[in-house]
């Protein structure tokens, strides 16, 4: 089977208009080029993430896996932005042909698609070592979209979720650990990140800086302090654990991994103090937990965790790919 026969068969029939989603799709799957329209009062925010066998999963991993990871993973930036999802293009890059493996994948894309209103416009296919990339485009109110770069000393530095349990559940992968039901909870935070878009969105009146944890706390948070010109300064023992990760492994290995772990996918995001009292009651019936773990201080303190009593500089060990 050729790639345009892979398209029609296992892409093309995908679901062209989610609920949610934005309409303004003139031309999808099909063209040389999607045809779209930006909503009036609105601009258009665009990420892609790259998978890559043996650098990004395992060459084992189920296809239907990998799709709920690839788009969770790309998704998340746009939660970071305080955007609404809205479109995908997608590339593949396959060893070969292998139409159980694309009707695995496929099908899995299309529940996450659902999931996350996101609607397939477009994409390439072609052969090689099993690469997957994903571009994801969405909506923010014209200057509304949160940034990396607006954090001023005093805020409060936040983070939703759990940390850590993602690389928990890549360890539990490495070591084949015995299947149980604290094992599958975390390898299910490992393969299907859950984007934090309706909470960025709730944030984003709120929150002077955001960024989504995919290198690990310490290297994404410094991220902000670059764009910045600030410091940080973080609690490990405010970190907010899993039941799962705490009965997994020691306090130690679990507070490292939250920091430097990593693909947790999670949102960072810092606060004005003045702005936190108003967020907590907008927070009361939102279903994310959200816990602040340290401030943003002086750019000359650099990065440093409390330790033993005392504030210690600390590198940004976030993960790199050279």
């Amino acid at each position: 089977m050729d790639e345009f026969a892979l398209i029609r068969r296992y892409f093309q029939p995908l679901p062209q208009r989610q609920q949610g989603a934005c309409e303004g799709v003139s031309v999808g799957i099909g063209d040389d080029c999607a045809v779209l329209s930006v909503p009036e009062g609105q601009q258009l925010v665009v990420s892609i993430d790259t998978l890559v066998e043996g650098t990004h999963f395992l060459t084992d991993t189920p296809a239907e896996q990998l799709a709920w990871r690839l788009l969770g993973a790309s998704v998340s930036d746009l939660a970071a932005m305080g955007a609404t999802p809205s479109w995908l293009t997608l590339a593949l890059t396959l060893p070969y042909a292998d139409e159980a493996w694309v009707s695995d994948f496929s099908a899995a894309l299309a529940e996450a698609s659902q999931l996350y209103s996101i609607q397939l416009v477009g994409g390439d296919t072609t052969r090689g070592p099993l690469t997957l990339t994903a571009q994801v485009h969405g909506f923010v109110k014209t200057d509304a979209a949160l940034l990396r770069s607006n954090a001023q000393i005093g805020d409060l530095i936040c983070v939703t979720g759990t940390l850590g349990d993602s690389r928990a559940g890549l360890e539990t992968l490495l070591t084949k650990s015995s299947s149980n039901t604290v094992v599958e909870y975390l390898r299910q935070r490992f393969y299907r990140p859950q984007p934090r878009v309706s909470t960025g969105q709730l944030i984003s009146a709120y929150a002077s800086s955001c960024i989504d944890i995919s290198d690990g706390l310490l290297g994404d948070i410094q991220h902000i302090l670059d764009q910045s010109g600030v410091g940080a300064q973080i609690n490990p023992e405010a970190l907010p654990l899993s039941a799962e990760i705490q009965h997994f492994t020691d306090d130690k290995t679990a507070r490292e991994w939250a920091l430097s772990g990593g693909e947790d996918f999670e949102l960072c995001f810092t606060v004005p103090p003045e702005q936190w009292v108003s967020l907590q009651e907008h927070l009361q019936n939102h279903d994310v937990q959200v816990t602040p773990v340290g401030a943003i201080c002086d750019e000359a303190k650099g990065l440093q965790l409390f330790s033993q009593g005392e504030w210690r500089a600390v590198a940004a060990n976030g993960y790199k790919h050279f």
